[in-house]
């Protein structure tokens, strides 16, 4: 006869999956908030049965996606806490290495889920090249390494490529090698994602064809038919405001972030895609930090404040992000995605700082605390 330990014994090895009904929620369909309504978490997935669920009564909360960052930098477990702790239940890696680590945040269940572009494309003279720490396997220095490059890339298991650039003459990669690497990836199957910090080196990631670009200048406004080429390629934007913001404070220049605002506002009202990412660090010699997490909901006001509406940049920072990544599984509140869901108080559609007001966060399925 089995009692009642070892029948919850074998119901753990079973691994029964949980099964939550929250009800009385106010769901963030991608335009607005629905009526009230019940969302049920079935283990990992988002289902449809409620059926013996354990009930949340949301009492008009609001629920959103899980919130995608675009531009991460992973350091360890902790950053995965973090990020979940305050709703952000995909991160965007751009750079991450020795290979080991990543693989070791990978997957790890009830946290934050990642992609990575692994080890970034460098040029041998440029500023990522002195950085603490940075890898000798990161330099790329001609047009005829730029396959080998990609290829360990790839066998390293990185799901896009990170490439960085510089203005020409400021030891970034040269427009060779840039284009032979930005051909490689494409040839393999993988998006290319190119630092751009300068107007110089926007330039060359549009000549090169890179998919999206991370950063916008600071300083003057980007030129129009830098935009108009953006628009025209269906080149995605990652501009990490929140970064700019910082770098432009340190540097004692707090009026150079208005141009990269403006920027902003420019690409977005030609049809630009633009994704809400943070550059969240604590990386030695880096020119900002931003910490994990709690840097997204700031980048969302920035966004807001360059001229997207609230649910715009709710897109950005969720149904975007997974569309363009090519995450299928996440982004919205549908049965047979993933669990990644946000509960929070208040309407972010009409004022986005509401997305601080954190009440519940689930990472596939499994539940967080939120901060204090």
């Amino acid at each position: 006869m089995i009692n009642s330990e070892q029948t919850s014994s074998l119901l753990r090895m079973c691994h029964m999956p949980d099964k939550t009904a929250i009800r009385n929620v106010r769901v963030f369909d991608g335009r607005r908030l629905t009526p009230r309504s019940t969302v049920v978490i079935d283990g990992p997935i988002i289902g449809t049965d409620a059926t013996g669920a354990r009930v949340i009564d949301a009492d008009g909360a609001v629920l959103l996606p899980g919130l995608i960052d675009a531009h991460i930098h992973l350091h360890s477990r902790d950053t995965l806490e973090q990020l979940a702790r305050w709703g952000v239940t995909t991160g965007l890696d751009m750079a991450t290495w020795p290979p080991g680590l990543l693989a070791s945040l990978r997957e790890v269940p009830g946290l934050t889920d990642i992609r990575s572009a692994g080890t970034p494309a460098i040029g041998a003279g440029g500023p990522h090249a002195r950085m603490p720490g940075m890898t000798e396997d990161a330099i790329l220095r001609s047009a005829g390494q730029a396959k080998s490059l990609v290829d360990i890339r790839i066998a390293d298991g990185s799901d896009y490529l990170k490439l960085v650039l510089e203005a020409p003459g400021e030891g970034g990669p040269d427009a060779a090698a840039a284009h032979a690497f930005v051909e490689a990836a494409h040839a393999c199957g993988k998006p290319v994602v190119a630092h751009a910090a300068s107007p110089g080196a926007f330039a060359l990631a549009l000549d090169i064809g890179a998919d999206m670009i991370t950063h916008v200048p600071l300083g003057a406004p980007l030129a129009t038919d830098v935009i108009a080429r953006m628009a025209a390629a269906r080149t995605v934007a990652v501009p990490t405001l929140s970064m700019m913001e910082g770098i432009s404070a340190n540097a004692g220049r707090p009026e150079a972030f208005a141009g990269a605002s403006r920027s902003v506002a420019a690409m977005h009202a030609k049809g630009v895609p633009v994704l809400a990412g943070t550059d969240a660090n604590t990386a030695p010699g880096a020119p900002a930090q931003n910490r994990h997490g709690e840097s997204l909901h700031h980048e969302l006001e920035l966004l807001v404040d360059a001229g997207l509406t609230p649910s715009e940049a709710l897109r950005a920072a969720t149904a975007l992000a997974a569309r363009h990544f090519n995450l299928d599984d996440r982004g919205a509140i549908t049965p047979g995605r993933r669990a990644d869901l946000v509960m929070i108080d208040g309407d972010p559609t009409i004022d986005i700082r509401a997305t601080r007001n954190l009440l519940r966060v689930w990472c596939g399925g499994t539940e967080h605390t939120t901060p204090a």
